[in-house]
């Protein structure tokens, strides 16, 4: 409890950060999920900069679409159109005809060339047309092999989207029979889709709209929850402990440039669940101190229960940091975000349930002056 005021102090200069970050670029990142758009992830098979990319762009007329690099190296970028101004009856077959543009406008004249001569493209072709391609000559294992190869080229640890030639294949032990085939009847273009999402405006502001209904009746149900289960000073400070973990990790999100999507709500509905179980069992302890430690001051009362519980805070914290931190690291691109978000929100929620709820009770009395419940 002494560190009160720092704790405070601490919060508030990442806030403030925070909302100014916000109000420099406007708004939040919002994904795809919210804004509406097309959204194409492709990597390349050689560097490309981002200035290239956006100069094809700009040549059919999408040069205001938004382009992100995923790793260093210029050869993997998140491409994403906005919605148009005007909602239209064909939307969605508009954003789904600009996607496919900006796959177009992206390929090489190689890539043009050989798919003119009715060669399919190994880098973007399905399990399903690949298995049609081999059959004539591996009738029997054609899916197999078509599965295998696929499965090569979208995992991470092997070619991480694209193959580059056909003599990585043989590395990962495709026989030269499979290759001499794919040789004939496929190429590898210069680019592969590795994400391609489609989403009308209309729908975006519907999710975005339900997303914060979400996050607001969970907030207004644990009110009513720990105003009757406690008191109310206690769901008040609660509520306000809540919104400083939602309002620190929105800050760090929006610090790392990350889009804000439907899994990240998830990752903070999720965090606020999780702050508030911390939250209850301190306070929980508060309630039967005040009973039990009655000659004490209200603060040394707060700083006893806040170290009764201190080690079942770090222990479970800590581990539910440990499984995060796996996710984040080794869950792969569709999880990250949630994760990212999630190891924030651990972070924030443990701290702020050491630091603020208990020291949000404290200035509650000192400021309303309650006359019972709250120790002397």
């Amino acid at each position: 409890m002494k560190y009160k005021f720092i704790a405070f102090s601490l919060s508030g200069i990442i806030i403030a950060v925070g909302i100014w970050n916000i109000a420099k670029e406007g708004k939040l990142n919002k994904g795809i999920d919210f804004s509406g758009g097309a959204l194409i992830q492709v990597r390349f098979k050689n560097p490309v900069s981002i200035t290239e990319v956006r100069q094809l762009l700009r040549n059919v007329g999408l040069g205001n679409s938004r382009i992100q690099e995923v790793e260093k190296g210029h050869r993997e970028y998140i491409i994403r159109t906005m919605p148009p101004e005007e909602e239209t009856a064909q939307e969605l077959e508009a954003h789904d005809i600009m996607g496919k543009k900006i796959i177009d406008i992206l390929k090489t004249e190689e890539d043009r060339t050989a798919a003119d001569k009715g060669l399919k493209d190994l880098n973007n072709i399905g399990i399903p047309e690949l298995t049609s391609n081999l059959k004539s000559s591996f009738p029997d294992k054609a899916s197999e092999i078509a599965k295998k190869i696929i499965n090569l080229r979208r995992n991470p640890e092997d070619f991480k989207g694209i193959i580059e030639n056909f003599d990585q294949l043989t590395e990962k032990g495709i026989s030269p029979e499979v290759i001499t085939l794919l040789k004939e009847k496929t190429f590898l273009g210069s680019l592969a889709v590795r994400r391609k999402e489609t989403v009308g405006s209309q729908v975006g502001e519907d999710l975005e709209k339900k997303a914060v209904q979400a996050t607001v009746w969970a907030l207004i149900g644990m009110l009513i929850y720990i105003g009757l289960r406690f008191k109310l000073a206690f769901g008040i400070a609660a509520i306000f402990t809540l919104a400083h973990d939602v309002i620190i990790t929105l800050t760090f999100f929006s610090l790392s440039n990350r889009e804000l999507n439907l899994p990240v709500v998830a990752a903070i509905l999720t965090i606020v669940g999780y702050s508030l179980n911390d939250t209850i069992v301190i306070f929980d302890r508060v309630r039967d101190n005040l009973k039990g430690l009655r000659g004490l001051p209200f603060e040394e009362v707060l700083n006893t229960s806040i170290n009764q519980t201190l080690s079942r805070t770090i222990i479970t914290s800590g581990t539910t940091l440990m499984t995060v931190v796996a996710l984040f690291l080794f869950g792969g691109e569709v999880i990250n975000d949630f994760a990212f978000t999630m190891i924030i929100g651990v972070i924030t929620g443990t701290y702020s349930s050491i630091y603020q709820s208990c020291s949000l009770l404290y200035f509650w009395k000192i400021i309303f002056k309650p006359k019972k419940g709250m120790g002397r």
